[in-house]
C-alpha cells in the first residue's frame, strides 16, 4: 500500500519536503513505520520524539495503518 505522510516542523526539514509518499506492507502499524521512517532518513533518530496522528487523532504505536489514512508526523514541541 501506498502512504501519504504529511511532515511539519523539523521533521520537514529532515525529508526536504512537506509531503512524503511510501510503500509499505499492508496494515503496517505505526510502530513499524517509524522504524522504516528512522531506516530512510537516520537524522530523525536525533530528535528525542515525535509522534504519529492519523486521521487528526495521535495513534498508538500498535495502531494499523490503511491506505488511505491521513497520517502526519509531529516533532516535538519547545518554547514556554
Amino acid at each position: 500500500m501506498k502512504l501519504k505522510i504529511a511532515l511539519f516542523g523539523i521533521t520537514k526539514e529532515i525529508v526536504g519536503k512537506p509531503e512524503l509518499e511510501l510503500d509499505a506492507p499492508a496494515e503496517q502499524s505505526v510502530a513499524e513505520l517509524i522504524e522504516q521512517l528512522r531506516a530512510k532518513y537516520p537524522a530523525l533518530n536525533e530528535l528525542t520524539s515525535f509522534a504519529v496522528a492519523v486521521n487528526s487523532d495521535y495513534a498508538d504505536d500498535d495502531y494499523q495503518l490503511h491506505e488511505r489514512d491521513e497520517i502526519a508526523l509531529i516533532p516535538p514541541v519547545s518554547g514556554g
